[in-house]
């Protein structure tokens, strides 16, 4: 097949070149950005007088039935073609002829795929913000609706103080809201807009950048064309998202993974979300959340490989950064996954609060509470540690714990106990006195589920903001 660049050329490309330098087969998904930016520049290239009225039309006409037919699966792509924007232009031009020779006029395919992308990602950005948000709101409705459970925290995962279950799960809440802020940065980024810069240097014909600004919705336009075409920040602006993302629902896959073991027994994952075993007909296994953790190492090399592919890249364009498209495509795939299925799940589990308890009242994280109450009472706090260490250990050694000690066991351990010992070190005392601004007391985490609802409110007034200005 004849080439659209093949002007120069006296001999056709080997069929080994042809399949390895094709992108169509990954970049098709960006047909509606490719046509929606070639509809726009055509009707710039009118207005400046520079084609027709009636090759605009026949140009933007052309564009729609291309449109209707790959959404309908009726059309051809083509590996020879090399990409989505020739596919699209030969078809164009076989349909209504000379006209759709005309299109390119004043544009360059290095301008033409940067702006395809960079609507793609802005799209992306709605997209994964409002799965974002939704996994927030599914947090908030689990934690609010156990908001009276209180389970062991971990150090090293080790037990170390009773915290409410609900502040554990609003430590996740946080760490998706610094990725939900993260949105705001990439989609400024992807809100500049390329087109008009051409292979590098920009055109000699008489276009109207601002008017093709104004017809696809961006919010600026790059001010250098080399940097124009050249630039990839956003798209690993992006990546870093999704890796800062799926790490965080890597840790809390690694949590509920152990939470639904048997050794823990604090949730039960419903059966929606496991798989059985082909052996052990016993078995409920977190698949789901052992993939997430998986496939984090994997965006992670998205992340990686786009990086270390432009560290060495000369301005301008070279075709190394055709590989920019491949890992945000599989990015946005896997984070809808698991954001949306993390979602469900944590909606659909069961939260055993009653074996979380039992587990508390069996071990020791009374104890930093019990060496406060001491240093309360006007003993340094590193004789208060030796003190209660010494009592742990004597427990330890009778097979009882600190609750078990009486008024008089406390009193022969240290005089300055006092009758009121055994209620300070109750697990809801030690919850209840952690009442700093960030403890886990539950005034406080009943202002985080608050401010949180407030938080998802405004996030999704800003992603159907975005959605509007990019006419979603």
């Amino acid at each position: 097949m004849a080439k659209l660049w093949g002007g120069r050329f006296t001999k056709g490309t080997d069929k080994a070149v042809e399949d390895f330098t094709s992108s169509i087969g990954f970049d098709a998904r960006m047909y509606a950005e490719d046509i929606a930016g070639s509809k726009a520049h055509a009707t710039m290239l009118a207005k400046q007088g520079i084609i027709s009225e009636a090759d605009a039309k026949a140009i933007v006409d052309g564009l729609t039935e291309i449109e209707q037919a790959i959404e309908a699966g009726t059309f051809e792509f083509s590996v020879a073609l090399e990409d989505i924007h020739m596919n699209i232009e030969k078809r164009l031009t076989d349909a209504i002829g000379e006209a759709g020779g005309r299109l390119h006029t004043g544009r360059s395919r290095n301008d033409q795929c940067a702006v395809d992308l960079h609507m793609y990602v802005r799209k992306a950005v709605v997209h994964i913000g409002e799965l974002i948000t939704d996994l927030r709101k599914a947090i908030l409705e689990v934690a609010e609706a156990n908001k009276d459970v209180i389970m062991p925290g971990y150090t090293h995962l080790q037990r170390a103080q009773p915290v409410l279950f609900s502040h554990h799960l609003m430590a996740y809440f946080s760490m998706l809201g610094r990725d939900a802020k993260r949105l705001a940065l990439i989609y400024d980024y992807a809100d500049t807009m390329p087109l008009g810069a051409g292979a590098l240097a920009g055109t000699t014909y008489p276009i109207d950048q601002s008017y093709t600004q104004e017809l696809l919705h961006f919010g600026k336009i790059y001010e250098n064309s080399m940097d124009a075409v050249s630039d990839r920040d956003y798209v690993l602006e992006f990546l870093h998202l999704a890796s800062m993302v799926m790490m965080h629902l890597s840790r809390l896959s690694e949590e509920l993974i152990l939470w639904s073991s048997t050794e823990f027994g604090f949730i039960e994952l419903d059966d929606a979300h496991c798989t059985g075993s082909s052996i052990m007909p016993q078995k409920k296994n977190p698949d789901v959340c052992e993939l997430v953790r998986g496939k984090t190492g994997r965006i992670y090399g998205h992340l990686l490989g786009l990086l270390t592919t432009m560290k060495g890249l000369p301005l301008t364009y070279n075709k190394d950064m055709q590989e920019d498209k491949e890992g945000i495509f599989d990015a946005e795939d896997t984070l809808h996954f698991a954001l949306s299925i993390n979602a469900a799940m944590l909606r659909a589990m069961k939260v055993n609060g009653a074996r979380m308890r039992a587990v508390l009242q069996d071990d020791f994280s009374n104890a930093t509470d019990m060496a406060d109450y001491l240093a309360k009472k006007g003993v340094p706090f590193r004789e208060a540690h030796a003190i209660v260490g010494a009592a742990v250990q004597h427990c330890i050694e009778k097979g009882c714990v600190l609750a078990d000690l009486s008024v008089e066991d406390f009193k022969a351990i240290s005089p300055i106990f006092e009758d009121d010992i055994l209620d300070a070190i109750t697990i809801e005392a030690c919850v209840a006195g952690r009442s700093n601004y960030s403890g886990t007391a539950p005034a406080n985490v009943m202002r985080q589920i608050e401010n949180g609802k407030k938080a998802v409110r405004a996030e999704e007034a800003q992603l159907a903001s975005w959605a509007r200005e990019i006419q979603l």
